[in-house]
This record gives C-alpha cells, sequence and structure tokens, in this order.
C-alpha cells in the first residue's frame, strides 16, 4: 500500500464550455481518457445545467461558498459547504443554481458498476474496509489518515490522497474538515 497525493493548486483549470466554471481534475483512475472515477474540483459561477455522464454515478460536495440548489430530475437539493455530500445519476436532467454568489465543489464520478460512498469528516470516521477498495481523503482542514497501524499520513489542506487497500483493513481519518470517499467492486 503506498499513498498518491495532488495539491488543487497544482491543477490547470479548464474552462466550462458552457461559461458557467471551471474544473481541475485531481484523478482520473486508470487513465484520463477512459477513466472507472474520476476526482475534481469545479468552481461553479453561473446558473446552469450540468452535463450529463450516462452510466456513471455522481457525488458532490460543496468546499467553499454560499452553496447551491441542484434540480436533480425535478427534486430540488440545497448543499451548503458544512453538508454532506449528495449522490445522484450522471444521466440526470440537473441544473444548478447559486445561492449567492461562486462556490468551488468537489467532484465524485464513479462508473455505476462500482459501489462508492461519500461523507465529510468533522471530527473523525473508523471504517472496516471489507473488500479490496480504493479510498481518498481530500483534505479541507488538516487531515490525519492511519490504514491497519502504518504510519500516520498527514495530508495538507487543498489536497487529495488516494490508495488501494486490501479487504479487512481498517482505516482511521480525523479532520475537522475533509471528505472521504471509498470506490470498490
Amino acid at each position: 500500500m503506498s499513498w498518491s497525493t495532488i495539491r488543487l493548486a497544482d491543477c490547470p483549470a479548464t474552462a466550462w464550455r458552457n461559461g458557467g466554471g471551471a474544473t481541475r481534475e485531481l484523478v482520473a483512475w486508470p487513465a484520463a481518457d477512459n477513466w472507472r472515477w474520476r476526482m475534481s474540483v469545479a468552481t461553479i459561477e453561473a446558473n446552469g445545467p450540468f452535463s450529463r455522464y450516462d452510466g456513471i454515478t455522481r457525488w458532490l460536495a460543496v468546499l467553499s461558498g454560499a452553496g447551491v440548489r441542484l434540480d436533480i430530475n425535478g427534486e430540488s437539493q440545497t448543499l451548503t459547504p458544512h453538508g454532506a455530500p449528495i449522490r445522484f445519476d450522471g444521466a440526470a436532467a440537473t441544473a444548478c443554481e447559486l445561492i449567492d454568489g461562486t462556490t468551488q465543489d468537489f467532484n465524485l464520478m464513479v462508473n455505476a458498476e462500482l459501489h462508492s460512498s461519500a461523507i465529510r469528516v468533522t471530527n473523525h470516521v473508523d471504517a472496516a474496509i471489507v473488500q479490496p477498495s480504493t479510498i481518498a481523503v481530500y483534505a479541507i482542514d488538516r487531515t490525519d489518515i492511519t490504514v491497519s497501524g502504518r504510519p500516520t499520513l498527514a495530508v495538507a489542506p487543498g489536497t487529495l490522497a488516494w490508495c488501494q487497500v486490501n479487504a479487512d483493513s481498517q482505516v482511521s481519518v480525523r479532520s475537522t474538515n475533509s471528505l472521504w470517499l471509498e470506490m470498490s467492486e
């Protein structure tokens, strides 16, 4: 098990074709042009529709700004910087309305065949991994991660850390604000 990390500041921004924002891709696995899962941070600057991703499960969490209201197939969801990530079908008709100005959001997109989860950590999470998985943490504030008694990894704010772990691993995440993510077959 070895950790990979990437800082948001080291990722170039790609403007959206519709002019409503920009995305910084953190990681796409196994490859940028043929991924099974992808993590990115987007800056949303204008109201508008989300791109459609058939066969993809999407997770979204607001990192900063007042938040957004999403209309997902006619159902409204409000997301704020302290709320839980939400999960929705990438094929769903989704429109975004900014609550009060620009937001920065974390996005996890996963092939719908994979199991995935995302939670916001505001103190600590202890998790038992029951099958081989990819685990990741996006640190909004400093975050400490320990896997099965190995040395603790300190993750700086604005950094994504991920690795593959075996079944029966124990994971501990400690942070005042971070996102914990898990993907498995």
